[in-house]
Order: structure tokens, then C-alpha cells, then sequence
């Protein structure tokens, strides 16, 4: 055997020993990751080729449909009986509403059970953990006997209105909001509160100008999450709401398939297509600032 030839059986075996170092270490993951893309993205162009497509029954769904057309979506703003529009608007100002407003209250408290000390403190955190075990709909006759009689004395926070919808809202992740906040604010320094106070700053000028800031991360993140549970949400919606102008869009889209026999399919496609658009939206623009919360540990002074 002469040098060439073993030079090249080397070679070639440093090759097979590459590839095959390279489907351990890099080419199984490129394979999960794919099986995993195709898994998610499946709904989202079956619904997308639902939406253009022409035959809207749901025997004649196809992925590659053969006649297209664009009526599924022009006929979501011609119909006067199904305000598509205003119930996007319903969903997305509620849940903005409802997100911000829950975000605030949950910030301030997480503040309170971080920085201070004070009796019953340990006891509040486990019974705001606790009241999160049980599902919402264990109270849905409570809850909608309370906001009845609230109705009765203020008739802009009773039943069909949004309002109402909003207060029942922000009781819902109040709690477990605090407790990711407050677990977030405890990694702050205290350092930082003692400097400030040492300035002559208050116990809010510490919360609003340091704490509140360096907690933006986490922040974007439950803002987010809180924003896609509200604006998703149906039961509670269902519940609460009666009058077909004041529907969010989960209770409006149901009203596509009602029927067994007379469900638009094409419709409710192309709704659910669009009603995506704010989420996406909303998440693209603290899309860094979620990155960072996921990716963030620890606070660097």
C-alpha cells in the first residue's frame, strides 16, 4: 500500500468520523427543529388556504384549494349583521385596557411584598398563589351575581358592557402577575432603594424611577401574555356579554358556526386570519423586550 493511498483512507475516514460528529452534534437538532416548524406552522397555511378558498364547506377544505377567491374576506366588512370590525376593536381595547391596568396594580403590589416588611406578608403571597389553583369558571354564578347587582348601582359596570367584562378581568392574574413581579424586583439590589432614599426620594419615587424601569423586561413579558389570554378569552366573554355590538371577537366568531349545516368555514378562516393581526402586532413591538426578560437573570448596576 503506498503513501497516497493511505493518506486517502485517512482522509476519507476523518470525513465519515466529521459527518458523522456533525449529525450528533448539530444534524439531529436541525432535524427535530424542522419536524418541530412544520408541526407549528400545518394549522396556519391549512387556515390560510381555507380562507381563500372558494368551496366553503368544510368537506371541500383543501390545502391546495382549486378555485381561490378573496370574497371570505370582503364579505367580513359587507355584512351589517356580523360587525367584524367593531368586535376586533371590542377585543383589542379591552385587552389593552385590561393588560395595563393589571400590570400596574400587579407592579405596585410585587413592590409592596418585596420591599417591605410588614404583618401578614408571607400569608397574602401563599393566598394570592392559592386563589389561583381554582379555574376561573368555579365562580362563574358568583361572578356573574356580582356584577348584576354592581349593574344595579352603576349601570356602566353590570352585564353587556365591557367595563364590567375589564373588572373581572384584572381579578383573574392579579395574583400569579405579583408573584413572577415580586420574584423579578427581588433580584433588584437594595442598594439601589437605600441611595435613592439617601436623595431624598420616596418610597413611589424609588418604586416609579428605579424599580419600575429596571423591571421593564419581565414586565413586556406578562404585558404580553396577559394581553393574548384577554383578548382570546371566551368564557368569561360568553358569560358576561349579550348584545351582539358589544361581542369581542372569540364570541363573534362563533356565530360563523352556529349551524352545523350552514357553517362559513371560508369566513370564519379569514376572521380568525385577521383577528390574528393585532396579537401579532402587539407581540412584534416588545418583541426585544421580551427577549430580553427571557434571556435576563439577573440585574447589572
Amino acid at each position: 500500500m503506498t503513501t497516497n493511498q493511505t493518506n486517502q483512507k485517512v482522509e476519507l475516514a476523518k470525513k465519515k468520523f466529521s459527518l458523522r460528529k456533525w449529525w450528533r452534534d448539530l444534524g439531529f437538532r436541525h432535524l427535530i427543529l424542522i419536524i418541530v416548524s412544520i408541526f407549528a406552522l400545518y394549522p396556519v397555511v391549512w387556515i390560510l388556504s381555507s380562507s381563500f378558498n372558494a368551496v366553503d364547506t368544510l368537506s371541500g377544505a383543501q390545502l391546495f384549494p382549486r378555485q381561490t377567491t378573496t370574497e371570505n374576506f370582503s364579505g367580513l366588512f359587507d355584512n351589517d349583521s356580523t360587525p367584524f370590525g367593531r368586535w376586533i376593536w371590542n377585543s383589542y381595547k379591552i385587552a389593552i385596557v385590561a393588560s395595563v391596568i393589571n400590570l400596574l396594580i400587579a407592579s405596585m403590589a410585587a413592590f409592596a411584598f418585596s420591599r417591605f416588611r410588614f404583618k401578614g406578608r408571607r400569608v397574602g403571597l401563599l393566598t394570592l398563589l392559592l386563589v389561583q389553583v381554582f379555574p376561573q369558571f368555579l365562580a362563574f354564578v358568583a361572578i356573574l351575581l356580582l356584577i348584576q347587582q354592581i349593574g344595579e348601582v352603576v349601570p356602566a359596570a353590570g352585564l353587556d358592557t365591557h367595563l364590567g367584562l375589564i373588572l373581572v378581568y384584572l381579578g383573574g392574574a392579579i395574583g400569579f402577575n405579583t408573584f413572577l413581579i415580586k420574584g423579578f424586583m427581588d433580584s433588584v439590589p437594595g442598594s439601589l432603594d437605600e441611595a435613592a432614599k439617601v436623595d431624598g426620594a420616596s418610597s413611589w419615587d424609588v418604586f416609579w424611577r428605579i424599580i419600575f424601569p429596571l423591571a421593564r423586561p419581565v414586565l413586556a413579558v406578562i404585558f404580553i401574555l396577559t394581553f393574548i389570554g384577554i383578548y382570546s378569552e371566551f368564557l368569561l366573554a360568553a358569560t358576561l356579554l349579550r348584545s351582539s355590538e358589544q361581542f369581542t371577537l372569540p364570541l363573534g366568531l362563533r356565530l360563523f358556526v352556529q349551524s352545523e349545516y350552514n357553517a362559513k368555514w371560508g369566513a370564519l378562516s379569514a376572521a380568525a386570519l385577521i383577528g390574528g393581526g393585532p396579537i401579532i402586532v402587539t407581540f412584534l413591538l416588545v418583541q426585544k423586550q421580551i427577549i430580553s426578560g427571557l434571556t435576563q437573570g439577573a440585574v447589572k448596576g
